[in-house]
């Protein structure tokens, strides 16, 4: 296993750096790399989780695979394209997509299948979630009779901002919203069913989209850890704080620290890195059924 990937450097080229993401312009199409940065309440951490931008990239492609639906991928081959000679092409590989340019949404298009986080907690406050009124009664990590909608803005730096589907609407036009909204909500019903056979729940998940060549199409991730809850099946209980899969586990950890989220983050313990890294790649070969190549 080698040292976490954080920050990737092709000669003569310029990246324009996301949280977790590098991004190298080709010309006619993007080189997008997933490092193994990882972001929690809005802060980028110093400790990395070795081969998670793998996982997400390999993940990605399966669901961009087995969704069958419009979405940016070109290649994962990296020999499809002209990189300086001395690029280190073998750290690169399974973290990196050759992409189709595209103007992107200025939505994060967020379904929401069960109360849990952010949402459990206004909903305790207030019986609605981003300001959807729900049933009363409801616990901690109750499936919702029905998923829900809740977009928000994509914002460049800091926190996204929950926006009501109507301010949606005044911000990409009433037309693009509802195929947002009504794509978003079948592709998180489609994957959900078929994580559910996997023995896995996916609670929530968020998609980004893109216009190219007149079409809505997927872009970035979809469907990975990093991008949605995913939960095992077989310990989750209503009323509980399910057991998780994704990145949830660094938070709680962070939870029991005194960081006041308003200063740069702490370095992860060696242990919750490493368990972390296990459970990002135990996501993968389950919902896959592949076994992970950098095991």
């Amino acid at each position: 296993m080698s040292d976490p990937v954080l920050e990737t450097n092709i000669t003569g080229m310029t990246p324009r750096r996301g949280k977790v993401r590098d991004m190298y312009d080709l010309g006619d199409s993007l080189l997008m790399i997933s490092t193994d940065r990882i972001s929690a309440f809005d802060w980028v951490l110093p400790s990395g989780i070795p081969d998670k931008g793998r996982v997400l990239t390999t993940i990605s492609e399966f669901w961009f695979e087995k969704l069958g639906i419009a979405n940016h991928l070109l290649t994962m081959d990296l020999t499809t394209i002209s990189l300086p000679e001395d690029t280190d092409i073998e750290s690169l590989t399974g973290r990196s997509m050759v992409v189709k340019k595209c103007d992107v949404v200025p939505i994060e298009c967020v379904v929401r299948g069960y109360l849990v986080g952010s949402g459990w907690k206004e909903y305790q406050e207030s019986g609605t979630v981003c300001g959807i009124e729900l049933p009363p009664g409801l616990q901690q990590a109750s499936q919702l009779e029905t998923p829900i909608f809740t977009p928000a803005t994509k914002e460049e730096s800091g926190h996204d901002i929950n926006i009501s589907f109507e301010t949606m609407v005044d911000i990409v036009g009433e037309d693009t919203a509802t195929e947002l909204r009504d794509r978003s909500m079948a592709i998180y019903q489609q994957g959900a069913e078929y994580a559910r056979e996997r023995g896995v729940i996916i609670a929530d998940t968020k998609f980004e989209w893109g216009w190219f060549e007149g079409e809505l199409i997927l872009i970035d991730e979809v469907l990975t850890p990093d991008s949605s809850r995913f939960w095992p099946a077989e310990t989750y209980r209503v009323g509980e704080s399910p057991r998780s899969f994704d990145k949830q586990f660094v938070r709680d950890w962070l939870e029991t620290t005194d960081w006041d989220k308003n200063s740069p983050a702490p370095s992860l313990p060696d242990d919750i890195v490493m368990n972390t890294r296990a459970k990002y790649i135990e996501a993968y070969e389950v919902i896959s059924g592949r076994e992970f190549p950098w095991k």
